[in-house]
C-alpha cells in the first residue's frame, strides 16, 4: 500500500523496513493476485508505447511489468521517499531505470504539475485517502486512455478490519487512518470525465476496476 491523505504518521506505517519487504516479495513471487489482475487489464487494452502515471506506486513493481509488456516510460508519484532506494534497485536490476521517473507529489492537492498519460493506475491507494473524490477525479483527468484501481471489497469482514485497524491507530496516536470508500461512490468518482467502467472484479479482500 502506498499513497495516503497525510504523509504524517505514513512514514512510521509505510517506512524503509516496509519498502525493503515488499522489494523482497516482489523478487521472490512477483506481482501479488490484485495487481496481477490490474496488469493483465491493461495489458488487454493495449499498453504498446503507452506512459503510465502509477499514484503511490511504492517500489515500482507494477510498473516494471507494464514496462516488460511493452509499455513506453513511467511515472511514479509518492508523497514520502521511503521506496526510493529499493526503487532504484529494482528499476537498475531490470535495466529499466532510464525510463522511468519518480515524484515526491500529491496528484490531488497539485494536478497541474504533472502531465497527463496515456494510463492512470492506482493500487491499494484510495483506502487511504479520505477524499477519495478529489484523488479520483484528478487521476480521471490525468488518464487519456485508461485507468486502474483497487480499493476494499465493501463487506462485513473488511469494515471490521477497517475499525479494528483505526482503532489501533487511535490507541497509539498515529494520525494515519484507512477508509473503507462505498465501492459505488468511487466508481463514480473516477468516471467524473469521459472514462467510464470497463471492468470490475470482486474478490474477498480487494475489488478491481478499469475505466477505458
Amino acid at each position: 500500500m502506498s499513497g495516503c491523505c497525510e504523509p504524517e504518521g505514513y512514514d512510521g506505517l509505510f517506512g524503509a523496513g516496509f519498502s525493503r519487504k515488499l522489494a523482497r516479495r516482489y523478487r521472490s513471487r512477483g506481482l501479488d493476485r490484485t495487481a496481477t489482475l490490474m496488469v493483465d487489464f491493461l495489458t488487454a487494452q493495449g499498453v504498446e508505447g503507452a506512459s503510465v502515471l502509477e499514484i503511490g506506486g511504492g517500489v515500482g513493481a507494477i510498473q516494471l511489468e507494464l514496462l516488460r509488456r511493452g509499455a513506453a516510460r513511467t511515472t511514479n508519484l509518492e508523497m514520502v521517499d521511503s521506496y526510493e532506494a529499493d526503487a532504484a534497485a529494482l528499476a537498475r536490476e531490470a535495466g529499466m531505470a532510464d525510463r522511468m521517473t519518480r515524484l515526491r507529489l500529491d496528484l490531488a492537492r497539485a494536478p497541474d504539475a504533472v502531465e497527463p498519460h496515456d494510463i492512470v493506475v492506482l493500487h491499494r491507494v484510495v483506502c487511504c485517502y479520505p477524499d477519495y473524490e478529489r484523488l479520483l477525479g484528478a487521476a480521471s483527468a490525468h488518464a487519456t486512455r485508461l485507468l486502474v484501481f483497487s480499493h476494499p471489497t465493501g463487506n462485513l469482514l473488511n469494515r471490521l478490519l477497517t475499525a479494528g485497524e483505526n482503532l489501533s491507530f487511535r490507541l497509539r496516536r498515529n494520525p494515519f487512518r484507512t477508509y473503507l470508500h462505498d465501492p459505488d461512490a468511487l466508481v463514480g468518482a473516477a468516471e467524473q470525465g469521459s472514462l467510464r467502467t470497463a471492468y470490475r472484479h470482486s474478490a474477498l479482500a480487494w475489488q478491481v476496476v478499469g475505466l477505458a
